[in-house]
Protein backbone atom coordinates (compact mmCIF):
# COMPACT_ATOMS: atom_id res chain seq x y z
CA UNK A 1 0.00 0.00 0.00
CA UNK A 2 0.97 3.59 -0.71
CA UNK A 3 -0.07 6.55 0.24
CA UNK A 4 -0.38 9.76 -2.53
CA UNK A 5 -1.50 13.26 -2.76
CA UNK A 6 -4.68 14.24 -4.42
CA UNK A 7 -4.99 17.70 -3.94
CA UNK A 8 -8.04 19.08 -2.46
CA UNK A 9 -11.11 17.44 -0.66
CA UNK A 10 -14.68 17.19 -1.88
CA UNK A 11 -16.29 19.38 0.73
CA UNK A 12 -15.00 21.76 3.28
CA UNK A 13 -16.56 23.08 6.71
CA UNK A 14 -16.25 26.11 8.11
CA UNK A 15 -13.97 26.74 10.72
CA UNK A 16 -15.75 25.01 13.71
CA UNK A 17 -12.15 23.92 15.10
CA UNK A 18 -10.81 27.85 14.81
CA UNK A 19 -6.72 27.30 15.26
CA UNK A 20 -7.11 24.50 11.98
CA UNK A 21 -9.15 26.90 9.50
CA UNK A 22 -11.41 25.40 7.31
CA UNK A 23 -11.27 20.99 7.51
CA UNK A 24 -12.70 18.26 5.46
CA UNK A 25 -16.78 17.86 5.88
CA UNK A 26 -16.16 14.63 6.96
CA UNK A 27 -13.50 15.40 9.93
CA UNK A 28 -15.29 15.35 13.30
CA UNK A 29 -14.98 18.56 15.64
CA UNK A 30 -14.38 16.96 18.91
CA UNK A 31 -12.92 18.29 22.52
CA UNK A 32 -9.98 16.26 23.57
CA UNK A 33 -11.39 15.65 26.47
CA UNK A 34 -13.65 13.18 23.93
CA UNK A 35 -10.23 11.78 22.79
CA UNK A 36 -7.52 11.17 25.67
CA UNK A 37 -7.49 10.54 29.08
CA UNK A 38 -5.11 11.96 31.60
CA UNK A 39 -2.83 8.45 32.51
CA UNK A 40 -2.39 8.60 36.40
CA UNK A 41 -0.19 5.39 37.29
CA UNK A 42 2.74 6.17 38.95
CA UNK A 43 6.19 4.43 38.62
CA UNK A 44 6.45 2.17 41.73
CA UNK A 45 10.39 1.30 41.05
CA UNK A 46 11.68 4.12 38.84
CA UNK A 47 13.52 1.49 37.44
CA UNK A 48 11.05 2.20 33.75
CA UNK A 49 13.34 3.73 30.80
CA UNK A 50 12.97 7.82 31.26
CA UNK A 51 11.62 9.86 28.57
CA UNK A 52 11.77 13.54 28.15
CA UNK A 53 10.06 16.38 26.03
CA UNK A 54 11.90 18.54 23.37
CA UNK A 55 10.30 20.75 21.44
CA UNK A 56 12.87 19.76 18.65
CA UNK A 57 12.66 16.44 19.04
CA UNK A 58 9.66 15.56 20.39
CA UNK A 59 9.38 12.41 22.62
CA UNK A 60 12.81 10.70 23.23
CA UNK A 61 14.65 8.40 25.80
CA UNK A 62 16.31 11.34 28.02
CA UNK A 63 19.81 8.97 27.92
CA UNK A 64 19.65 9.96 24.33
CA UNK A 65 19.80 13.83 25.21
CA UNK A 66 22.81 15.87 26.03
CA UNK A 67 21.28 17.25 29.34
CA UNK A 68 23.19 18.49 32.40
CA UNK A 69 20.65 19.35 34.63
CA UNK A 70 19.70 18.35 38.56
CA UNK A 71 18.64 14.23 38.24
CA UNK A 72 16.45 13.04 41.02
CA UNK A 73 18.10 10.40 43.01
CA UNK A 74 15.12 7.98 42.81
CA UNK A 75 12.27 7.98 39.91
CA UNK A 76 9.86 6.24 42.43
CA UNK A 77 6.70 8.26 42.08
CA UNK A 78 7.38 9.67 38.13
CA UNK A 79 4.26 9.29 35.85
CA UNK A 80 4.55 6.14 33.78
CA UNK A 81 3.30 6.66 29.87
CA UNK A 82 2.99 3.68 26.99
CA UNK A 83 3.60 3.77 23.35
CA UNK A 84 1.17 6.10 21.98
CA UNK A 85 0.18 8.24 24.38
CA UNK A 86 0.84 11.90 23.98
CA UNK A 87 3.10 13.79 26.66
CA UNK A 88 2.99 17.63 26.85
CA UNK A 89 5.52 19.41 29.25
CA UNK A 90 3.28 21.52 31.03
CA UNK A 91 5.71 24.15 31.79
CA UNK A 92 6.98 24.55 27.80
CA UNK A 93 3.74 23.79 25.88
CA UNK A 94 3.78 27.02 24.93
CA UNK A 95 6.98 26.47 23.09
CA UNK A 96 5.90 23.45 21.11
CA UNK A 97 7.16 21.06 24.00
CA UNK A 98 5.19 17.76 23.25
CA UNK A 99 5.02 14.56 21.52
CA UNK A 100 3.52 11.18 21.32
CA UNK A 101 5.63 8.22 22.63
CA UNK A 102 7.19 5.28 20.53
CA UNK A 103 7.57 3.39 23.74
CA UNK A 104 6.95 2.56 27.10
CA UNK A 105 8.64 4.85 30.40
CA UNK A 106 7.98 7.04 32.68
CA UNK A 107 8.56 10.69 32.99
CA UNK A 108 8.66 13.84 34.90
CA UNK A 109 6.36 14.10 37.58
CA UNK A 110 5.59 17.89 35.63
CA UNK A 111 4.41 16.56 32.77
CA UNK A 112 0.93 16.00 31.23
CA UNK A 113 0.38 12.27 30.20
CA UNK A 114 -2.84 11.71 27.69
CA UNK A 115 -3.85 8.13 26.99
CA UNK A 116 -5.92 7.55 23.76
CA UNK A 117 -9.55 6.41 24.96
CA UNK A 118 -11.02 3.38 23.67
CA UNK A 119 -12.85 3.27 19.81
CA UNK A 120 -11.55 6.70 18.75
CA UNK A 121 -9.48 7.08 15.28
CA UNK A 122 -6.57 7.90 17.27
CA UNK A 123 -2.94 7.33 14.95
CA UNK A 124 -0.19 8.45 17.45
CA UNK A 125 2.02 9.88 14.10
CA UNK A 126 -0.73 11.60 13.08
CA UNK A 127 -1.14 13.67 16.70
CA UNK A 128 2.78 13.85 16.75
CA UNK A 129 2.46 15.55 13.13
CA UNK A 130 -0.84 17.93 13.83
CA UNK A 131 0.12 19.14 17.73
CA UNK A 132 3.90 20.10 16.68
CA UNK A 133 2.30 22.42 14.21
CA UNK A 134 2.60 26.27 14.73
CA UNK A 135 -1.52 27.13 14.79
CA UNK A 136 -1.81 24.23 17.33
CA UNK A 137 0.81 25.45 19.50
CA UNK A 138 -0.70 28.70 19.65
CA UNK A 139 -4.11 27.41 20.30
CA UNK A 140 -2.30 25.55 23.32
CA UNK A 141 -0.43 29.03 24.32
CA UNK A 142 -4.01 30.54 24.09
CA UNK A 143 -5.72 27.87 26.72
CA UNK A 144 -2.17 28.28 28.96
CA UNK A 145 -2.31 29.81 32.32
CA UNK A 146 0.10 32.49 33.71
CA UNK A 147 0.61 36.18 33.56
CA UNK A 148 3.94 36.39 31.43
CA UNK A 149 5.32 33.79 28.38
CA UNK A 150 7.97 32.12 29.99
CA UNK A 151 5.43 31.74 33.27
CA UNK A 152 2.22 29.92 31.48
CA UNK A 153 0.77 26.14 31.88
CA UNK A 154 -1.20 24.05 29.73
CA UNK A 155 -2.98 22.14 32.23
CA UNK A 156 -5.30 19.63 31.83
CA UNK A 157 -8.17 21.19 32.02
CA UNK A 158 -7.16 23.37 29.52
CA UNK A 159 -6.18 20.84 27.67
CA UNK A 160 -9.51 19.21 27.54
CA UNK A 161 -11.61 21.95 26.19
CA UNK A 162 -9.34 22.26 22.91
CA UNK A 163 -11.53 21.55 19.60
CA UNK A 164 -9.52 19.24 17.22
CA UNK A 165 -10.79 18.17 13.85
CA UNK A 166 -10.64 14.21 14.05
CA UNK A 167 -10.21 12.34 10.41
CA UNK A 168 -11.01 8.56 10.02
CA UNK A 169 -8.82 6.37 10.86
CA UNK A 170 -7.16 4.98 7.97
CA UNK A 171 -6.75 9.41 6.62
CA UNK A 172 -4.79 9.48 9.74
CA UNK A 173 -2.32 6.84 8.92
CA UNK A 174 -2.08 7.59 5.12
CA UNK A 175 -1.13 11.28 6.42
CA UNK A 176 1.36 10.51 8.71
CA UNK A 177 2.55 7.70 6.10
CA UNK A 178 2.76 10.17 3.50
CA UNK A 179 4.52 12.77 5.64
CA UNK A 180 6.91 10.44 7.09
CA UNK A 181 8.38 10.04 3.56
CA UNK A 182 8.01 13.89 2.53
CA UNK A 183 9.57 15.21 5.90
CA UNK A 184 12.32 12.66 5.85
CA UNK A 185 13.35 13.55 2.05
CA UNK A 186 13.17 17.47 3.05
CA UNK A 187 15.33 16.69 5.94
CA UNK A 188 17.94 14.62 4.31
CA UNK A 189 18.16 17.87 1.82
CA UNK A 190 18.40 19.99 4.80
CA UNK A 191 21.39 17.41 6.19
CA UNK A 192 23.41 18.09 3.50
CA UNK A 193 23.17 21.64 2.88
CA UNK A 194 23.81 22.16 6.86
CA UNK A 195 26.99 19.37 6.09
CA UNK A 196 27.75 21.79 3.16
CA UNK A 197 27.51 24.77 5.12
CA UNK A 198 29.65 23.02 7.90
CA UNK A 199 32.56 22.23 5.64
CA UNK A 200 32.88 26.49 4.44
CA UNK A 201 32.23 27.46 7.78
CA UNK A 202 35.58 24.86 8.49
CA UNK A 203 37.77 26.37 5.33
CA UNK A 204 36.85 30.00 6.65
CA UNK A 205 38.56 28.95 10.09
CA UNK A 206 41.17 27.26 8.61
CA UNK A 207 41.98 30.51 6.29
CA UNK A 208 41.71 32.52 9.25
CA UNK A 209 44.16 30.22 11.37
CA UNK A 210 46.71 30.12 8.57
CA UNK A 211 46.87 33.97 7.51
CA UNK A 212 47.14 35.25 11.35
CA UNK A 213 49.48 32.87 12.13
CA UNK A 214 52.00 32.42 9.25
CA UNK A 215 51.21 35.43 7.23
CA UNK A 216 50.55 36.38 3.51
CA UNK A 217 54.34 35.17 2.52
CA UNK A 218 54.89 31.96 3.43
CA UNK A 219 58.54 31.68 2.12
CA UNK A 220 59.47 34.32 4.99
CA UNK A 221 62.13 32.94 7.68
CA UNK A 222 60.67 31.51 10.93
CA UNK A 223 61.91 31.99 14.35
CA UNK A 224 60.51 30.54 17.93
CA UNK A 225 58.59 32.38 19.14
CA UNK A 226 59.49 31.41 22.67
CA UNK A 227 56.22 29.65 23.50
CA UNK A 228 55.64 26.11 23.28
CA UNK A 229 51.85 26.47 22.15
CA UNK A 230 52.47 28.73 19.82
CA UNK A 231 55.55 27.51 17.78
CA UNK A 232 57.63 29.20 15.14
CA UNK A 233 56.64 32.70 13.74
CA UNK A 234 58.14 34.72 10.79
CA UNK A 235 61.11 36.16 12.11
CA UNK A 236 60.23 39.70 12.20
CA UNK A 237 57.01 39.42 13.98
CA UNK A 238 56.93 39.32 17.69
CA UNK A 239 54.89 37.90 20.44
CA UNK A 240 52.61 40.35 22.06
CA UNK A 241 49.75 40.11 24.88
CA UNK A 242 46.61 41.61 24.06
CA UNK A 243 46.84 44.55 26.75
CA UNK A 244 49.54 45.86 24.69
CA UNK A 245 47.50 45.72 21.41
CA UNK A 246 44.10 46.51 22.94
CA UNK A 247 42.05 47.63 26.19
CA UNK A 248 39.42 45.35 26.77
CA UNK A 249 36.46 46.62 29.18
CA UNK A 250 33.99 44.90 30.93
CA UNK A 251 30.01 45.67 30.64
CA UNK A 252 27.46 46.73 32.91
CA UNK A 253 25.61 45.31 35.41
CA UNK A 254 22.18 47.81 35.32
CA UNK A 255 19.85 45.90 36.94
CA UNK A 256 18.96 48.83 39.20
CA UNK A 257 18.74 51.35 36.30
CA UNK A 258 16.48 49.69 33.98
CA UNK A 259 13.78 52.08 32.67
CA UNK A 260 10.68 51.19 29.78
CA UNK A 261 12.30 54.08 27.64
CA UNK A 262 16.41 54.59 27.77
CA UNK A 263 19.46 52.91 26.27
CA UNK A 264 19.66 49.56 24.96
CA UNK A 265 21.15 47.20 27.04
CA UNK A 266 23.29 44.68 24.73
CA UNK A 267 23.75 41.34 25.57
CA UNK A 268 24.94 38.08 23.66
CA UNK A 269 21.09 37.57 22.52
CA UNK A 270 21.75 40.52 20.39
CA UNK A 271 24.99 39.97 19.00
CA UNK A 272 24.71 36.23 18.15
CA UNK A 273 20.74 36.22 17.51
CA UNK A 274 20.16 40.04 15.62
CA UNK A 275 17.42 40.65 17.99
CA UNK A 276 16.08 43.69 19.21
CA UNK A 277 17.47 44.33 23.57
CA UNK A 278 14.71 43.97 25.65
CA UNK A 279 15.92 45.71 28.36
CA UNK A 280 17.08 49.54 28.37
CA UNK A 281 18.67 51.51 31.51
CA UNK A 282 18.72 54.46 32.09
CA UNK A 283 20.50 57.58 30.62
CA UNK A 284 22.02 58.99 34.08
CA UNK A 285 22.66 55.47 35.52
CA UNK A 286 26.14 55.92 37.18
CA UNK A 287 27.44 52.83 36.22
CA UNK A 288 27.49 54.18 32.52
CA UNK A 289 31.03 55.47 31.51
CA UNK A 290 32.71 55.10 28.00
CA UNK A 291 34.08 51.73 28.12
CA UNK A 292 30.74 50.07 28.30
CA UNK A 293 29.19 52.39 25.67
CA UNK A 294 28.75 50.84 22.39
CA UNK A 295 28.39 51.74 19.19
CA UNK A 296 28.13 50.68 15.56
CA UNK A 297 31.55 49.44 14.40
CA UNK A 298 33.04 48.66 18.00
CA UNK A 299 34.62 45.58 18.58
CA UNK A 300 33.37 43.05 21.01
CA UNK A 301 34.24 39.59 22.56
CA UNK A 302 32.03 37.50 24.76
CA UNK A 303 34.18 36.60 27.63
CA UNK A 304 30.83 34.00 29.10
CA UNK A 305 30.44 31.71 26.33
CA UNK A 306 33.88 31.93 24.41
CA UNK A 307 32.15 32.57 21.16
CA UNK A 308 34.06 34.30 17.90
CA UNK A 309 34.47 38.13 18.73
CA UNK A 310 31.99 40.38 16.82
CA UNK A 311 32.12 43.85 15.04
CA UNK A 312 28.58 45.27 16.59
CA UNK A 313 26.65 46.64 13.40
CA UNK A 314 23.32 47.52 15.55
CA UNK A 315 22.25 50.63 17.02
CA UNK A 316 24.09 52.59 20.16
CA UNK A 317 23.39 50.81 23.36
CA UNK A 318 25.34 49.99 26.26
CA UNK A 319 27.37 46.60 27.30
CA UNK A 320 25.60 43.79 29.90
CA UNK A 321 28.60 42.76 32.42
CA UNK A 322 28.94 39.13 30.37
CA UNK A 323 30.97 41.23 27.03
CA UNK A 324 34.31 42.97 26.62
CA UNK A 325 34.47 45.94 24.70
CA UNK A 326 37.86 46.26 23.11
CA UNK A 327 39.39 49.12 21.92
CA UNK A 328 42.39 48.90 20.07
CA UNK A 329 45.78 50.85 20.11
CA UNK A 330 47.30 53.23 17.23
CA UNK A 331 49.67 50.83 16.38
CA UNK A 332 47.35 47.90 16.23
CA UNK A 333 44.75 47.50 13.11
CA UNK A 334 41.07 46.54 13.89
CA UNK A 335 40.36 44.18 11.21
CA UNK A 336 43.72 42.62 12.12
CA UNK A 337 42.55 42.34 15.84
CA UNK A 338 39.88 41.00 14.72
CA UNK A 339 40.91 38.05 13.17
CA UNK A 340 43.15 37.29 15.36
CA UNK A 341 40.96 37.21 18.16
CA UNK A 342 38.50 34.77 16.11
CA UNK A 343 41.33 32.27 15.75
CA UNK A 344 42.32 32.86 19.35
CA UNK A 345 38.86 31.80 20.91
CA UNK A 346 40.10 27.72 20.68
CA UNK A 347 43.75 29.51 22.62
CA UNK A 348 41.42 30.98 25.04
CA UNK A 349 39.83 27.73 26.29
CA UNK A 350 43.20 26.83 28.33
CA UNK A 351 42.14 29.31 30.81
CA UNK A 352 38.53 28.80 31.00
CA UNK A 353 36.67 28.18 34.21
CA UNK A 354 33.51 26.46 35.14
CA UNK A 355 32.11 23.19 34.53
CA UNK A 356 28.15 23.74 32.95
CA UNK A 357 28.85 27.75 31.56
CA UNK A 358 33.34 27.78 30.49
CA UNK A 359 34.14 31.73 31.20
CA UNK A 360 37.20 33.33 31.22
CA UNK A 361 38.66 35.85 33.33
CA UNK A 362 39.95 39.72 32.02
CA UNK A 363 43.30 38.94 33.33
CA UNK A 364 43.74 35.58 31.19
CA UNK A 365 42.23 37.26 27.97
CA UNK A 366 44.44 41.03 29.01
CA UNK A 367 47.13 38.60 29.36
CA UNK A 368 46.64 36.30 26.75
CA UNK A 369 49.97 35.96 24.11
CA UNK A 370 49.62 36.54 20.53
CA UNK A 371 52.25 36.56 17.24
CA UNK A 372 51.79 40.15 16.04
CA UNK A 373 53.10 41.15 12.62
CA UNK A 374 53.96 44.83 11.81
CA UNK A 375 51.14 47.18 11.38
CA UNK A 376 51.58 47.49 7.65
CA UNK A 377 51.37 43.75 7.30
CA UNK A 378 48.44 43.71 9.80
CA UNK A 379 46.51 45.97 7.75
CA UNK A 380 47.23 43.68 4.37
CA UNK A 381 46.15 40.51 6.21
CA UNK A 382 43.17 41.87 6.95
CA UNK A 383 42.19 42.85 3.73
CA UNK A 384 43.27 39.86 2.46
CA UNK A 385 40.91 38.06 5.04
CA UNK A 386 37.95 40.51 4.43
CA UNK A 387 38.40 39.96 0.42
CA UNK A 388 38.12 35.83 0.79
CA UNK A 389 36.11 35.25 4.21
CA UNK A 390 33.19 37.63 2.62
CA UNK A 391 32.87 35.18 -0.45
CA UNK A 392 33.04 32.17 2.04
CA UNK A 393 30.01 34.09 3.63
CA UNK A 394 28.04 35.12 0.83
CA UNK A 395 27.74 31.16 -0.22
CA UNK A 396 27.37 29.96 3.00
CA UNK A 397 24.62 33.18 3.96
CA UNK A 398 23.18 31.44 0.29
CA UNK A 399 23.01 27.63 1.41
CA UNK A 400 21.53 28.84 5.06
CA UNK A 401 19.09 30.73 3.21
CA UNK A 402 17.89 27.28 1.08
CA UNK A 403 17.68 25.70 4.62
CA UNK A 404 15.46 28.26 5.65
CA UNK A 405 13.11 28.10 2.97
CA UNK A 406 13.24 24.23 2.99
CA UNK A 407 12.33 24.39 6.66
CA UNK A 408 9.42 26.60 5.97
CA UNK A 409 8.39 24.11 3.15
CA UNK A 410 8.46 21.26 5.51
CA UNK A 411 6.49 23.44 8.38
CA UNK A 412 3.74 24.40 5.34
CA UNK A 413 3.63 20.92 4.18
CA UNK A 414 2.78 19.63 7.14
CA UNK A 415 0.26 21.95 8.46
CA UNK A 416 -1.59 21.88 5.21
CA UNK A 417 -1.77 18.06 5.20
CA UNK A 418 -2.68 17.26 9.04
CA UNK A 419 -5.49 19.98 8.39
CA UNK A 420 -6.73 19.01 5.77
CA UNK A 421 -5.66 21.65 2.96
CA UNK A 422 -4.36 19.04 1.35
CA UNK A 423 -5.92 15.64 0.22
CA UNK A 424 -3.60 12.17 1.18
CA UNK A 425 -5.43 8.80 -0.03
CA UNK A 426 -4.42 5.35 0.34
CA UNK A 427 -3.29 3.48 -2.77
CA UNK A 428 -3.85 -0.25 -2.92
Amino acid sequence: MSDAFSGRYAAYQSELVGWAGETPSHWMPTRNKDIFAERGSLSQTGEEILLTVSHITGVTRRSEKNVSMFMAETMEGYKQCKKGDLVINTMWAWMGALGTATEDGICSPAYGVYAPRRFVPYSPRFFDYLYRTSCAISEMTRNSKGIVSSRLRLYPKEFFQILTALPPYQEQVAIANYLDVKTLQIDREIDLLGQKAAEYRKLKQSLINETVTRGLDKSVAKKSSGVDWIGEIPSHWSITRVKDLAKSTNGGAFKDDLVDIGLPIIKIQQLTLGCDATEFCSPRSPKLKDGNRLRCGDLVFSWSTLIAPFIYTGKDGVLNQHIFKISHSRRTHRGWLYYKLYQSTARLMIFAHGSTMQHILKSDFDNLEMETPPFAEQVAIASFLDMNTSKIDRIVTAIDAKIGTLKDLRKSLVNHVVTGKIKVVSEG
